[in-house]
């Protein structure tokens, strides 16, 4: 069967989701072409150009990279209707009106070409009755696409059939959603808003129903409601100010319209509750009108207190014994919060009864199984789990048993009944709607694998539900050694992996130790090195916690020597005789930037956040960090026509003075922690498979280390240069005088020192200059506050 290529895409929309859907199909280097309506006066692209600027603008950064905007190619229906026959994949994603998405498929349907996919992007319109205004031959070409907003950042795409759609069209568009755009794909039936808005919404209805019954405030409900509980950080009011009420009262309206108390038996719960209804009255949106169910005044945080009809002071938390609570384990958790006399207690058993109530009631309606329920409300709410997973952890039977008891006695939403799957058959005698056979399936009454198509392969351990049994990253393959909090395994004895797990990955000597060792045995019996751990997190950096007791045991000298070897760790990965893969995903912060920078490849996951920090603790980057940067200039201005190497040491000096962080894989390219040579993977779960492949084939292309060489350095001149610039920033209170002080230190190392412009230097030169420069600060009275300030707080302290 021949591949289906998405070689470019078209976007009918420039409004709020189809410009940034626009600008990740560039981050994920898809061409792609943005239409709207011609403008009425000035140039005919006028809204499509203000929509690409606008996207320069937006927090969190739509764009990895901003120049990337220009390659957005703007269109209108008026004049380019023809570019559309050059698409493969035409995305739909204008204002949520059915009769104008009917008038533009009308327009359009001439010119889509005779093997592209249409997709609606709605987030709740019957896809079926969109379908109805296409012409047959479209028809099976045609489903909904449901992006979550912000696109770059949120993991959910739920995609969406009609009966007409054929199945390879699903096939083919979730095979290109899940590599190239990089995310989790959940099939939704065609029922108003799909899964996750339409468990979600009810889900935020039902908290505000119970919130106006118990009587508690927003800013303790988001206490409660946040990452206690397993949520978004969030919680529950903040989040909606995030998503912006206006477009939760969208939602809303949506399943207000197309339900009703025969199709939703918790229908009486979907009107717009006052609070909500008041703030829209009073045009107050959330975030992008700076006023919601939040406000700032200054530095202090308002909540808007409906009886009052004003904002009020916030900041209440909630009881401490809930958060206790809410750390046992789950079946303990329940049955405490069911018997809490506490409204906060009670508030909470309630919300987490309504949840496993609306899921099984709705299961067989709205998804294929309990899989996608849960997919979705992870993937989409940020939750820790979804409802499903939870109440099978807790206790399938006991749980369903209270549930039942609550609704029986009026407790619940609503009087409907759980469904009698629940306590018969092959959920009750498995525990739960999760096997290792599969997720239950209300509507085909039997356990259901996950859907496994050849993209899947790429994925060696996809995320799954509690339940499952599937393959632990941790304990899988055939374990090597496990020592120094780093584990060396192989999937198939050609490449040896090294998982680091100590607390954030950071680099202990012990780890640094266990590194080394992985170099050796790679050397010896395998063809490549990976480093690549199975969560989010490559690594933080040193271990100073780690460091601390040797110092105060035997001074300086122990750092001295644990920052030599680690240095000695990064040059051994570097000149390794098989090829060193860092597959970054998350943070790699200080020394787990240097680990990846001396590696010979870096597969970094796209939203992959890069850079020397170590300046928020006072110190300079100690095990070869600046040693890369100096390098990398010298082997950019021999690469260039000029002979000057300063204007290529500038970027890197700045990141490292600064601690910039590469915000997403792309920004971290431009700050030269990546190379062009790297290879960015947009789905993280397809991360190891890429580095191992990478590895192989660098291995079987006759892989050979890079000659150890001196390079030409910027000398005590181009220092000069720079420290006149930080005297600037001194001198007009930009900078503190320690922040000088540690800028200086850098700048000395990155230009090599006490030496003349062009010197040639050597890396085993430069980093002694680190460690003179690390050590020099690490008894430094202030540098020391921002330790033991970072240690206590998790906050630098700008001294």
């Amino acid at each position: 069967m021949s591949r289906f290529q998405v070689k470019k895409v078209a976007v009918l929309g420039a409004g709020v989701m189809g410009a940034q859907i626009a600008a990740h199909l560039v981050n994920v280097r898809v061409p792609v072409v943005l239409f709207d309506l011609p403008a009425k006066e000035g140039p005919k692209n006028g809204i499509v150009s203000r929509a690409v600027e606008n996207l320069k603008k937006l927090k969190p950064a739509p764009l990895g990279d901003v120049a990337d905007a220009a390659l957005i190619e703007q269109a209108n229906y008026e004049d380019d209707l023809a570019k559309l026959g050059e698409c493969d994949l035409v995305i739909e994603a204008i204002a949520e009106r059915m009769d104008w998405k009917l008038d533009l498929y009308k327009k359009i349907a001439p010119h889509v070409a005779s093997h592209a996919i249409l997709a609606s992007n709605t987030s709740g319109l019957s896809i079926t009755k969109l379908s109805e205004a296409l012409p047959e031959a479209l028809k099976p070409r045609f489903c909904g696409i449901h992006f979550f907003n912000p696109p770059r950042y949120m993991f959910l795409v739920e995609l969406i059939n009609t009966p007409t759609t054929e199945p390879q069209v699903l096939d083919q568009l979730e095979a290109f959603v899940t590599s190239t755009l990089g995310k989790g794909v959940v099939r939704a039936h065609d029922t108003p808003n799909f899964i996750a808005n339409r468990v979600g919404i009810a889900g935020m209805l039902a908290t505000l129903k119970e919130v106006e019954k118990f009587g508690l405030t927003s800013d303790v409900v988001d206490d409660l409601t946040g990452k206690k509980l397993g949520r978004a950080s969030s919680g529950t009011f903040r989040t909606a100010d995030v998503v912006g009420l206006d477009t939760m009262a969208h939602v809303i309206k949506t399943l207000q319209d197309n339900l009703d108390e025969k199709s939703d038996p918790f229908y009486p719960n979907f009107a717009t509750p006052p609070v909500l209804a008041k703030l829209l009255e009073l045009g107050n949106l959330g975030q992008k009108t700076k006023a919601g169910f939040y406000k700032k005044a200054g530095r202090d945080i308002l909540r808007f207190d409906l009886a009052e009809e004003e904002y009020v002071p916030s900041g209440q938390k909630a009881d401490e014994v809930y958060g206790r609570m809410l750390k046992k384990p789950a079946g303990q958790r329940l049955k405490l919060l069911r018997e809490s006399e506490g409204a906060q207690g009670q508030f909470l058993w309630a919300i987490l009864r309504d949840s496993f109530h609306y899921a099984a009631v709705h299961l067989a309606t709205i998804a294929e199984s309990a899989r996608d329920i849960d997919f979705a409300m992870r993937w989409g709410f940020g939750m820790k789990q979804g409802p499903f997973e939870l109440w099978q952890e807790a206790g399938w039977k006991q749980v369903a048993t209270w549930i039942q008891e609550d609704i029986d006695s009026g407790k619940a939403l609503s009087s409907a009944p759980l469904p009698k799957w629940v306590f018969e058959g092959p959920v009750a005698e498995a525990g739960g709607v999760h096997t290792p056979q599969g997720s239950w399936s209300a509507s085909k009454n039997t356990f259901v694998p996950q859907r496994r198509l050849p993209v899947h392969e790429r994925q060696l351990f996809p995320e799954s539900v509690l339940g499952a049994n599937a393959p632990d990253a941790n304990e899988a393959g055939t374990t090597i050694q496990d020592e120094g909090d780093v584990r060396l395994w192989t999937l198939d004895g050609e490449v040896l992996i090294a998982s680091i797990h100590s607390k954030m990955h950071a680099i202990s000597p012990d780890v640094a130790e266990a590194l080394s060792a992985a170099v050796d045995l790679a050397e010896k019996d395998y063809k490549g090195l990976v480093i690549w751990s199975p969560d989010e997190m490559f690594s933080v950096g040193a271990d100073l916690q780690a460091m601390l007791p040797a110092f105060v045991v035997a001074g300086i000298s122990a750092v001295e020597g644990a920052e030599e070897e680690m240095q000695k760790v990064m040059l051994k990965i570097r000149y390794a005789n098989v090829p060193v893969v860092s597959a970054v995903r998350g943070l790699a912060l200080g020394g787990g930037c240097e680990l990846a920078v001396y590696s010979a490849k870096r597969v970094a996951a796209m939203e992959s956040y890069i850079g020397l920090v170590e300046v928020g603790v006072g110190l300079v980057p100690g095990a070869g960090g600046l040693t890369y940067i100096a390098r990398r200039a010298a082997e950019n201005a021999a690469a260039s026509t000029g002979t000057d190497i300063l204007p290529f040491l500038t970027e890197g000096f700045t990141a490292a003075a600064m601690a910039k962080v590469g915000t997403g894989a792309l920004d971290s390219k431009k700050l030269g922690y990546l190379l062009d040579s790297d290879v960015i993977v947009p789905n993280k779960d397809e991360l190891l498979y890429v580095a191992l492949q990478q590895a192989r084939a660098m291995a079987d292309a006759g892989w050979r280390p890079p000659l150890r060489r001196a390079f030409k350095v910027a000398g005590r001149s181009g220092a000069a240069t720079i420290k006149g610039q930080l005297v600037n920033m001194r001198d007009g209170g930009f900078i503190s005088q320690h922040d000088f002080h540690i800028a200086s230190l850098i700048a000395h190392v990155v230009t090599g020192g006490d030496v003349d412009a062009g010197s040639l230097v050597t890396e085993d030169y430069l980093m002694a200059l680190e460690r003179k420069a690390f050590c020099s600060l690490i008894v430094h009275p202030k540098t020391q506050e921002r330790i033991m300030g970072m240690l206590s707080t998790g906050k630098p302290v700008r001294n």
